[in-house]
């Protein structure tokens, strides 16, 4: 079930003239549409900002509130009405494409928060020590050197039965630790949703860095699959 947002910024409908919350897409008093509603993307589903969501019901209000906002339904409406559909509907569109993925929902709730989220952050090569473990970064210098063996067997027309299962096995590896990390910051889900602004502000640090080392780790899983054509 959701948990509904109270907002306390008060805005009026410029059909009735009614207050109501600014982040809601349609006036609770007359119903008309509104125009993009301030605010993150969970208050446009009316939701307190939280990581464990229930996705089936995520869903089914996306689908409810897309029916309702459908360009047809605004045909014969006033022109502001026209243009405020396709602006909220773009909005609801985004809005359910960051909340429903769970990695996504992660970034995206961080940055609320203020945390610096991404390569830009995080250093796109990943070479430092102390950002990879010690005994995975001579595993992964060996692993760049298989790649490029691979890739000019690859160019030559060449196979390397013993290389491809050694990057096969590095692919089932990195495939595990990513199952890891995943499960850490589900852990780290509930412990937010749960904490107070103490226990989040730990946590949050603790889900940065997972969300580091799984971007690493995704990398190396893509440049393998890149090289084994999976």
């Amino acid at each position: 079930m959701f948990q509904v947002l109270d907002s306390a910024v008060p805005i009026a409908c410029w059909s009735c003239s009614i207050g109501h919350n600014d982040s809601t897409l349609f006036c609770p008093h007359c119903s008309k549409i509104q125009p993009p509603p301030g605010g993150d993307y969970y208050s446009v589903f009316g939701l307190k900002p939280s990581l464990n969501l229930d996705l089936f019901a995520l869903e089914h209000e996306f689908h409810r509130l897309s029916r309702k906002l459908h360009p047809d339904r605004f045909a014969r409406a006033q022109e502001n009405e026209k243009q405020w559909s396709l602006a909220d509907t773009a909005l609801l569109n985004d809005a359910y494409r960051t909340l429903k993925d769970p990695i996504r929902r992660t970034e995206y709730l961080l940055k609320l928060e203020g945390a610096e989220i991404g390569e830009q952050h995080s250093g796109k090569d990943r070479k430092d020590a102390s950002r990879v473990p010690a005994d995975l970064l001579e595993e992964v210098f060996d692993l760049n050197l298989q790649l490029e063996e691979m890739r000019m067997a690859r160019s030559l027309g060449e196979t390397d039965p013993k290389l491809e299962a050694s990057l096969t096995e590095a692919k089932k590896k990195f495939d595990g630790l990513l199952e890891a990390v995943d499960s850490d910051l589900r852990d780290a889900w509930s412990a937010w949703d749960a904490g107070d602004a103490a226990v989040r502000g730990i946590v949050q640090k603790t889900m940065v860095a997972l969300l580091d080392w799984r971007r690493y780790l995704s990398n190396l899983a893509r440049d393998v699959n890149s090289v084994l054509g999976a």
